[in-house]
């Protein structure tokens, strides 16, 4: 198998092949045209990447789309007579509470662009009036005539039965439409008509941009003889097809971070780690997320193009959106965070990144503000001279030129307002920790910690100390090891079936949806695939429920109390209703090799440089990571240094080289 891993962030895109002549990885600049990047990369590839059996791709483009409102479809939604309103009513929930100016972002889709039409499906899924077949068709000529890209149609209690949006659609073929529709009883068979609503929204305008810039990437990947098919990795770490991805794009929002996750617990299954914290810093966020018996925490609803606070997602910021998601806790602290001063004169750091273009001022491209980059090459933490192996050139005079400009009025030095912005980006990342472990429940003290991310290691040491954690592992080319995840991770769907009813028999609907999963799986040319079983359930009258693995009927009522008892602490004797049940869909795929550390021991010998390690200033040994053996050992402070990231060893801290990265305790 040859098979290439490509990560697009905002900063850098990361590739990474595996072939029988070994791992190749690369690490370039995004380019403000993401696909460009990828086939820049392929191309730098040569012949290897022309062999290709296998890409798997994570893409921003549907963030993106979404946080700037570029390149969003012109969409329209139909809905039921008189709920024409529903994605500007939504939820009782204000963004910030006692801000008497704060706004909602504004309607995904206009009020001009939402139609209503006249049809009702009652509670228990009948019919109480069919969609009319000549109002339809009326409708549908007007939007073609309209010129509309993407069609929502999203009808009351479709969930429970779509006979009136699959009319719709109908009605929409015939008059001609040749844009996309996405309707709702497809996107997402949910109860909660403001959320179904708000999902099959975001879909629609997602899926001209991803379905064409998916299809394109692969027409330009065939003429330059890469013919290899394109997965997609999903928000939950499976991957996709091209034409499914394309199709529910809904399912990709936050595909890159996922990967990373994925990565991690692959490794920690390799470690025989039961409790594994990830984190995860690359060139605009960190995130932190867990690892826990071999699995990572999913949640169902999303806040696309939300904002956050200390690593939350604020409610009611964005646009929700229905799925499986892997849990994480995102902070605005990466390498390219630019630091300011506010009005009060005071240090800060974030939101805003200066991101590829014009990136840190280090560079040498253009960026003239102080970045965390910028700060760690003042400190000596970075390489002042080049990173990449040398392919990127450093500029350690623009760095500290830039850092100047936040020291007059600070009446601090410029090694001081680094070590500054250190510290503050370092404690919104622990904030971020927090998130996913105290606040949870969980003692920090118990996990191991996965580092990694071009920025990771750099400060993994400095969270973990305050963390009060023992235990870190940075893997081989931590930088790339997003990219890995992409080949780890399984070809998934999911499928689902509301069920709305208080002890109800399980079986016969598990396998009901079996039989539509395996049908639907072998349409797009699947034949091997395993099926897994989850349910989703909460005590009669809770508005919120709480997904589960489906072992048997006699285990549903003990599993679901066990569960509660654990995350809020006690359990009920109310009656137990299942709101839905759903089948994950699991495509074998060949295991790719385990990631390993490039070796060249041509030139081992360590260098010494002036660095802030651990709070204090030190001249620290500086080691190549390809350079040591495994089974090489020493002690912090040291600084070890690899193609796509910098380890930096605090004081009391031990290291390890392993064959699958480096291994630190204290």
């Amino acid at each position: 198998m040859q098979a290439v891993g490509v990560d697009v962030g905002g900063t850098f895109t990361d590739i990474i092949i595996f072939d029988s002549r070994g791992m190749e990885v690369l690490k370039l600049p995004t380019s403000p045209e993401p696909s460009a990047s990828v086939l820049n990369g392929m191309r730098r590839l040569g012949p290897r990447a022309r062999g290709a059996t296998l890409i798997t791709h994570a893409t921003t483009l549907a963030t993106n789309a979404l946080l700037t409102r570029s390149g969003l479809a012109r969409t329209a939604l139909i809905t039921n007579d008189g709920f024409r309103d529903v994605l500007e009513i939504g939820r009782q929930r204000r963004p910030e509470l006692y801000d008497l100016r704060t706004r909602r972002p504004p309607p995904l889709i206009g009020r001009r662009d939402r139609l209503t039409v006249r049809c009702r499906v009652r509670a228990d899924g009948s019919v109480l009036e069919p969609l009319g077949k000549d109002e339809a068709e009326r409708l549908a000529e007007d939007l073609v005539r309209e010129g509309y890209d993407s069609v929502a149609v999203c009808f009351l209690n479709s969930y429970l039965n779509g006979i009136n949006e699959e009319a719709m659609r109908d009605a929409l073929a015939r008059a001609g439409f040749r844009g996309h529709v996405s309707i709702s009883s497809e996107v997402d068979k949910g109860y909660r008509e403001y959320e179904r609503s708000s999902t099959t929204a975001v879909n629609a305008a997602l899926s001209p941009l991803m379905s064409g810039y998916l299809s394109s990437l692969q027409s330009s990947l065939r003429r330059s003889h890469i013919r290899a098919p394109v997965y997609v990795m999903n928000s939950d770490g499976g991957s996709s097809t091209i034409r499914f991805a394309s199709s529910r794009p809904v399912t990709v929002i936050e595909s890159g971070p996922a990967a990373g996750v994925i990565a991690s617990k692959r490794l920690a299954s390799e470690l025989s780690l039961d409790t594994v914290l990830t984190f995860d810093m690359g060139g605009t966020t960190a995130k932190a997320g867990t690892v826990i018996g071999g699995e990572p925490d999913i949640i169902s609803e999303f806040e696309a193009a939300g904002k956050t606070h200390s690593g939350r997602s604020i409610r009611g910021s964005g646009y929700p959106v229905r799925g499986e998601f892997i849990d994480l806790a995102e902070v605005s602290a990466g390498g390219g965070t630019v630091a300011w001063l506010d009005e009060a004169g005071e240090l800060k750091a974030g939101p805003r990144s200066a991101g590829s273009n014009p990136g840190p001022a280090c560079y040498g491209a253009g960026g003239k503000e102080p970045t965390v980059t910028d700060a760690n090459v003042v400190l000596g933490r970075l390489n002042p001279r080049a990173l990449l192996g040398g392919a990127m050139p450093i500029r350690q005079d623009l760095a500290l030129a830039s850092i100047k400009k936040v020291t007059m009025k600070l009446g601090h030095g410029p090694r001081d307002a680094a070590k500054g912005i250190v510290r503050l980006v370092n404690n919104s990342m622990v904030r971020a920790i927090s998130m996913v472990t105290v606040e949870r429940g969980r003692d920090p003290r118990d996990f191991a910690m996965v580092a990694f991310g071009g920025a990771g290691p750099l400060h993994a040491c400095d969270l973990a100390e305050d963390m009060e954690m023992t235990d870190v592992v940075v893997p081989a080319h931590a930088g790339l090891f997003s990219a890995y995840g992409l080949l780890v991770g399984e070809l998934t769907r999911t499928f689902s079936e509301p069920v709305m009813k208080t002890n109800p028999g399980l079986r016969k609907g598990f396998r009901d949806l079996e039989v539509s999963a395996a049908g639907s799986m072998r349409s797009e040319g699947f034949t091997r695939f395993k099926f897994s079983r989850y349910f989703e359930a909460r005590y009669l009258g809770q508005s919120h429920e709480l997904p589960l693995p489906f072992r048997s009927e006699s285990r549903t009522r003990p599993d679901f109390d066990a569960k509660h008892k654990a995350l809020f602490g006690y359990s009920l004797p109310d009656p137990l209703e299942v709101v839905s049940i759903k089948v994950k869909a699991t495509v074998t795929r060949p295991r790719p090799p385990t990631l390993r550390t490039s070796h060249d021991f041509s030139r081992s010998e360590p260098t010494e440089r002036l660095a802030w390690v651990g709070g204090e200033e030190h001249i620290v040994k500086v080691f190549r990571r390809e350079g040591l053996r495994s089974g090489d050992r020493g002690d912090g402070p040291c600084i070890i240094e690899e193609y796509d990231s910098t380890l930096v060893v605090n004081p009391s801290w031990h290291w390890k080289a392993e064959r699958f990265g480096t291994r630190l305790s204290r």
